[in-house]
């Protein structure tokens, strides 16, 4: 009984300003959180696949959404589940983001065929990169070795 009492009690003892920084930094540049930590085996294999996945997607002309639709005139609810999958990419979205790369729409007759995959592959990037930063939190709180 005096064991499960402790481990409710660490359970709901706040994480340490660390966890939130590797978490921060995992979310800011996809796989940092692992590296700074020691885990470069987890860091290279989970923020690679994001910057791959990232890459590919702006490759097959993967469109990046933001959360103001005046540029194409759809409703912005239409955009918030895409949109927040792209901000998933952290540093990269931002990057994007200021340089204006991939935001715009393009008309339909210059869109590439795989547009539709490259919006896939981006937004799976940024879930992915979710996860990753919550592993690095994770790790770093002492919830998960």
């Amino acid at each position: 009984m005096a064991n499960k009492d402790k481990s409710e009690e660490k359970r709901q003892e706040s994480a340490p300003g660390v966890a939130w920084l590797m978490g921060a930094l995992g979310w800011f540049l996809p796989g940092a959180g692992h590296v700074l930590q020691g885990r470069w085996g987890r860091g290279l294999l989970l923020g690679g696949a994001v910057w791959v996945m990232f890459i590919v997607g702006v490759l097959f002309g993967g469109h990046l959404f933001s959360f103001t639709a005046a540029d194409t005139g759809t409703n912005p609810f239409l955009q918030a589940a895409p949109a927040i999958a792209n901000l998933g990419t952290g540093g990269l979205y931002l990057f994007c983001s200021l340089l204006g790369l991939n935001f715009a729409e393009l008309p339909e007759q210059m869109r590439r065929a795989t547009f539709e995959y490259g919006n896939t592959f981006l937004w799976v990037a940024g879930l992915l990169n979710y996860l990753a930063m919550l592993d690095a939190f994770d790790i770093a709180a002492g919830r998960k070795s």
